[in-house]
């Protein structure tokens, strides 16, 4: 946990924090802007307000990392060995952890599935997907490893091992980098995490407010989603037109070709028949050139 300052209000802010990514994902906006009330006037009001509600799948690991901790531990603690076996180049060790690393992460996100559905969550495969990609970057990354283990998560997280990863934009606030939520108490399989906080009357009207945004925001969504495709689909459209142009000005210009092609045959045809004929005519012009020579030199006999 991070020490106290006075005047620091990072500790208590890490504390409400850890308690509200606690609730069900549906209390978190609410939740949170009650203690923004609460805390009106104090400099905790902003830093609580500037706390995002978790995506799906943060909110499933931030679940497992309270209900599940040794499980996630166990995690944490094959990725600190898979990482060491990397180091080292042990190629039988990293082949054996490799498989332990795939085999542990499955295995701990059918758990999470299963949690989650417990506390009200029907976990879809997409976001089973990126649990599962987020326990694997735990395992890689030791940064990531750290974001997983606060229970402050905002956003999945994927690495390769090899390239760095911008933990800091997938938890609630940057101290969460070192912290540790605690796990949650032991309850009977039915019961449901709280968070004790100053009741609100106000609760149910800015629950239906904040499921009344949240629909506004996905009919929105929606509607930009609409509009995309029709734009794409318009574009689909005239390039098919297009298209069909283009096709009919090559089938015009095939026909045409073909046209001319039978003209060039006739063309050929006809000065084959021109040539023969020039030949003959030639000929007699010869014969009748040799002809008219013989009658002027017998002339000229005569006449001498």
């Amino acid at each position: 946990m991070t020490p106290t300052t006075e005047g620091d209000p990072t500790p208590q802010l890490l504390g409400l924090a850890e308690r509200l990514y606690g609730l069900p994902l549906a209390e978190f906006t609410p939740s949170r802007d009650a203690l923004v009330k609460q805390h009106k006037g104090t400099e905790l009001a902003p830093l609580l307000k500037s706390l995002r509600k978790p995506s799906t799948a943060a909110w499933v690991v931030d679940l497992l990392v309270r209900h599940e901790t040794e499980q996630v531990e166990q995690v944490l603690a094959v990725g600190s060995a898979l990482r060491e076996a990397q180091a080292s180049m042990s190629a039988d060790e990293l082949r054996s952890l490799t498989k332990q690393r795939r085999q542990l992460t499955a295995a701990v996100t059918t758990t999470a599935r299963a949690l989650a559905r417990r506390h009200g969550l029907k976990v879809t495969q997409a976001v089973a997907d990126q649990v599962e990609a987020t326990l694997t970057a735990a395992m890689l990354d030791a940064d990531c490893g750290r974001a997983v283990r606060s229970g402050l998560l905002v956003a999945p997280l994927a690495s390769t091992g090899v390239d760095a990863v911008d933990v800091a934009a997938a938890v609630a606030l940057p101290e969460a980098l070192g912290f540790e939520a605690a796990p949650a108490p032991a309850e009977p399989p039915a019961a449901r995490p709280t968070l004790s906080v100053v009741p609100d009357p106000d609760a149910d009207a800015k629950a239906r407010r904040a499921a009344e945004e949240s629909l506004a925001e996905a009919e929105g969504k929606l509607e930009d989603a609409d509009t995309a495709w029709a734009e794409a689909q318009a574009e689909v459209e005239q390039l098919e037109a297009r298209a069909l142009e283009l096709q009919a000005e090559i089938d015009e210009l095939k026909r045409r070709l073909a046209d001319l092609e039978n003209d060039a045959d006739d063309v050929d045809d006809a000065l084959e028949d021109a040539e023969e004929a020039r030949d003959e005519a030639q000929a007699v012009r010869e014969e009748a050139r040799a002809a008219r020579d013989d009658a002027a030199a017998a002339l000229e006999r005569l006449t001498s």
